[in-house]
């Protein structure tokens, strides 16, 4: 009788160990955070090509969107939603124009990719990112330094307007 009313004992302790060690529910700013990414994707230069962009106004950028085998797979197969796994890239950057190449052209039209301007990445992992349609969103600047909350705070409500596409604007290149 003695060594069962010791093993409950020791069961309980352990039970109460347990629960004052786990960790206390998430407050409403770690909430928030789990809908950015803090960490850039290691290897992401040598994703595949999914599309170019040109965006205007106060970007007025161009940019090449890279997506690592899990997103291509789903673009090439045309399969929506994405699975989890699947991260897009988008590298940005001014643009320039090119005086050797207008040269040959015999006139000013010609651009290229100026100084780096930002990297941004959307990892698809529906239940850490469940709040955000699935995606988590990352925005680093050109020194490799995450976007503040403030600004991190506008990619949803954005993507969130194209559920049709799973909240992906670009569209795939072949």
């Amino acid at each position: 009788m003695k060594q069962i009313t010791f093993l409950l004992v020791a069961i309980a302790a352990l039970a109460g160990v347990v629960v004052i060690t786990a960790p206390a529910s998430l407050n409403a700013d770690e909430v928030a955070a789990a809908i950015f990414v803090t960490k850039i994707p290691a290897g992401y230069r040598d994703w595949k090509v999914i599309s170019v962009a040109h965006e205007e106004g106060n970007l007025n950028s161009i940019g090449a969107v890279l997506g690592n085998d899990i997103a291509i797979k789903a673009y090439r197969e045309g399969k929506l939603p994405f699975r989890d796994g699947a991260i897009i890239a988008a590298l940005h950057y001014g643009h320039v124009p090119s005086e050797e190449n207008n040269q040959v052209f015999g006139r000013s039209q010609s651009f290229i990719a100026g100084p780096p301007t930002n990297v941004q990445f959307m990892v698809k992992d529906s239940k850490t990112y469940a709040a955000t349609g699935g995606w988590g969103f990352a925005h680093f600047s050109k020194d490799g330094k995450p976007g503040d909350e403030a600004f991190m705070k506008s990619c949803f409500p954005c993507h969130n307007q194209i559920k049709a596409r799973d909240l992906v604007f670009t569209r795939y290149a072949p």
